[in-house]
């Protein structure tokens, strides 16, 4: 039974929908990246390479042998390197705009976090949490001086 309660609390408390809004937009991403890669950069990167497909790159290791109707006798062995550089690509690529979008949101985050800067609304916590460190800051600074005193 205490299993079955760990679980209430998890999914109540807003893990298991912040997962799942978190594996919808990852995969919406991937196809975002997906198109990103394959329309918008290697096109340039094919015309940069004198027209080489990357996607079509492989090292034969052993040939394919087939029959007169088509029927492949020895199916083509082949590693395909051209997959494994696409591949790294999209990662260099979902690696640079997940970087920028956390460096973008961070910005605003220290914005709103930063008690003094009116420009932006600063949550209740980090307002009441700025008031405590700026009366403990002073209620030192008075203890302080009451201690250089007594000497």
């Amino acid at each position: 039974m205490s299993i079955l309660k760990e679980f209430k609390e998890f999914a109540i408390k807003g893990n298991m929908v912040d997962m799942a809004v978190g594996i919808i937009i990852g995969t919406a991403f991937n196809s975002v990246v997906n198109t990103l890669v394959k329309e918008v950069v290697m096109p340039p990167l094919s015309l940069m390479t004198d027209g080489i497909e990357f996607a079509n790159k492989k090292w034969v290791l052993r040939e394919g042998v087939a029959e007169a109707d088509g029927v492949a006798l020895v199916e083509e062995v082949v590693v395909g390197y051209g997959a494994l550089i696409e591949s790294f690509l999209d990662f260099l690529i979902i690696g640079m705009t997940i970087f920028l979008v956390i460096k973008f949101m961070n910005r605003f985050r220290n914005k709103a976090e930063n008690p003094d800067d009116k420009r932006e609304v600063t949550p209740k916590d980090i307002e009441l949490l700025s008031k405590m460190n700026n009366l403990m800051e002073e209620q030192n600074q008075l203890l302080k001086n009451n201690f250089s005193r007594r000497k």
